[in-house]
């Protein structure tokens, strides 16, 4: 076990804890912007599917319930126009982390491979490859690396901590270069349905895909859209025989999402009124920090969509995370997503409305 965890990184998060005793000493109590996770009620809807579904006493299925498979299809065709998708090009998971940690070994991957994510980036991509003793390699371009022993290649649009979003134009340039040589695009798309000055393109929208998912596979959660991180509600969609590997793999390892849970996200995807209601939610708190951060003094990058503002007072960014955490705010370091974001920091819109209310009171 010594010799797994010596593969991998310290847990970013644990360098944050002197920091928030920091902000949690402040009178008012902490502003904590550090981590997207959800804090709005479950909508009323999912609850009640949730709970309806309570009385589940059998194992449930790793591929999901025929009506999880409809409600997801049908969902990637009219929200992500991937017109040809049915119930094999799609898989259910438990959370997209642990879809994007175990990947790698799923997959079989090991010495000799590549797995290549963006500079900056989520550092599961990472944790991923090294799980796996597969070689992790960063791009700004992907389409510059060098193709051998590349067999998995991550995208993430919007992107987790940037909020950048890859453009369509540039989507089709990628997966043209990418089937040329046989490599396997994984797109993390998790933050797909929060932009708010760019619309988003999936993998598999058809101007992307051209109608095929040979060698695409997109990755999906219900944590943000619908508040469901302690759900575990997730899935991919895709390439079919990736899936179908995928799920003999799953079905051995009994990685499969409690049927509670699969009841839940059949309503969940269904139901686009609660998502846009959550949206306007994030929409104000958003505005409202971005205002009281550039009359602060900093400077906004990107975050045309997702839950976050990349932001930077133009000095290394744990001396940014110091002086917020003097005023009550605790906020992410950008170099936890690589060495490319050390003058920035990660602010997420994620907090109730009266501790974003509190922030931009502290800021003025």
């Amino acid at each position: 076990m010594a010799a797994v965890s010596a593969r991998l990184p310290a847990f970013p998060w644990d360098k944050l804890e002197p920091y928030k005793a920091t902000a949690s000493a402040h009178p008012d109590g902490i502003v904590d912007l550090s981590v997207g996770t959800p804090v709005d009620p479950v909508p009323e809807l999912i609850q009640r599917a949730l709970v309806d579904a309570a009385d589940s006493p059998g194992y449930p299925t790793v591929w999901g319930t025929p009506a999880l498979r409809d409600a997801i299809s049908g969902w990637v065709r009219r929200r992500l126009g991937g017109s040809n998708v049915g119930h094999r090009n799609v898989l259910p998971v438990v959370g997209s982390k642990e879809l994007v940690a175990w990947l790698p070994i799923q997959l079989g991957l090991g010495p000799g491979d590549k797995v290549a994510y963006p500079r900056l980036a989520y550092p599961t991509y990472e944790v991923g490859a090294l799980l796996a003793g597969a070689e992790a390699v960063v791009y700004d371009d992907p389409t510059e690396l060098d193709p051998a022993g590349l067999k998995l290649l991550w995208l993430n649009s919007p992107s987790n901590p940037t909020g950048k979003v890859i453009p369509k134009d540039e989507l089709v340039r990628i997966v043209a270069w990418a089937r040329e040589h046989g490599i396997l695009v994984f797109s993390d798309e998790c933050y797909l349905e929060l932009g708010w000055e760019a619309d988003p393109v999936s993998i598999l929208h058809d101007d992307v895909s051209g109608g095929s998912y040979e060698g695409l596979v997109a990755v999906h959660s219900l944590s943000k859209r619908s508040n469901l991180a302690g759900y575990r509600a997730a899935f991919v969609a895709g390439d079919a025989e990736v899936l179908a590997e995928l799920l003999e793999i799953r079905k051995h390892g009994g990685m499969m999402t409690p049927a509670p849970v699969q009841a839940a996200a059949v309503v969940a995807l269904g139901d686009d009124a609660h998502v846009q209601e959550q949206r306007e939610r994030y929409a104000a708190r958003r505005d409202a920090l971005r205002t009281a951060l550039e009359a602060h003094g900093f400077r906004i990058e990107h975050s045309e969509a997702s839950l976050y503002l990349w932001a930077t007072r133009d000095e290394p960014c744990w001396e940014t995370v110091a002086y917020l955490a003097q005023l009550g705010i605790l906020v992410c370091p950008g170099d936890f997503y690589g060495e490319a974001g050390e003058r920035f920091v990660r602010v997420a819109f994620t907090a109730t409305d009266e501790r974003v209310e509190a922030a931009v009171k502290r800021l003025g």
